[in-house]
């Protein structure tokens, strides 16, 4: 492993977000405030999804890994797509990097972005409620889990796509609707057999569920099945991305 490079190109891609903080952080954490300003308000003392959590309590966590998830996405995805487009990703191809070394720059500037936008979110809800933390470790398990799942997915996206309007296809008929049906909104104890066996076929529930675990010690599903299920998920994308970028697949010709 040359650390050196490593480090040098997370660094660039750390630059890149921080430089455009308005629109990679505060947006974010500005929507998800919305949303729980919203729904918080519709809601609140009429569901009650855990025993003794109120609906706005319950949402925090879900609105939390929500932006979590689609922002380290969107690092990795909309970094890729940029540098084929404009002919700069032959400045990083060009260097003795290898594949692991890139993708590991890749994600954890992607991890570092989601992180940001989720202790962002997290500290500007309290103001609207409080919210308890059963278990910060598992709290931080599934963060940088989700994240880095995420930040792989939007790696491969990157690679695939030749423009920018497919990046945003991706994202909006794949990224966001797997998102708002993984319980962001609701336990999927609540919903009719059928669409609740459905769910579980989704990989961002496992994130969502496990996530709000961390908070209330109370989920859907066992925590551990969620935590085998994410960690599975984060081996294979590494070893799919890794191969890919060894390849140059879409990348040597862009």
């Amino acid at each position: 492993m040359n650390w050196v490079a490593t480090s040098t190109l997370l660094k660039k891609e750390v630059m890149r977000w921080r430089k455009v903080w308005l629109q990679t952080v505060l947006s974010p954490v500005v929507t998800a405030l919305l949303y729980l300003a919203v729904f918080g308000h519709v809601l609140e003392g009429r569901v009650e999804v855990f025993p003794g959590v109120s609906y706005a309590q319950f949402l925090i966590p879900g609105l939390l890994m929500m932006s979590v998830i689609q922002n380290a996405f969107a690092n990795t995805s909309s970094s890729l797509i940029q540098a084929k487009v404009m002919g700069s990703v032959v400045f990083v191809l060009l260097p003795p990097f290898s594949a692991l070394e890139l993708f590991l720059a890749y994600i954890g500037a992607a991890v570092l972005r989601g992180m940001a936008v989720g202790v962002g979110v997290f500290l500007v809800a309290l103001f609207y409620v409080k919210v308890p933390i059963e278990n910060i470790f598992v709290v931080l398990a599934f963060g940088l889990l989700g994240s880095y799942v995420m930040g792989a997915m939007g790696l491969l996206a990157g690679i695939w796509a030749e423009k920018f309007d497919q990046i945003a296809s991706f994202q909006s008929f794949l990224i966001v609707p797997l998102t708002f049906l993984s319980g962001v909104f609701y336990s999927i104890n609540s919903l009719p057999r059928f669409w609740a066996e459905v769910s579980r076929w989704n990989p961002f529930f496992y994130m969502i569920d496990g996530f709000r675990y961390g908070f209330f010690g109370q989920s859907d599903q066992p925590v551990v099945m969620s935590f085998v299920i994410m960690a599975s998920a984060a081996l294979l994308l590494t070893i799919f991305c890794v191969r890919l970028l060894s390849a140059g697949y879409k990348l040597r010709d862009a």
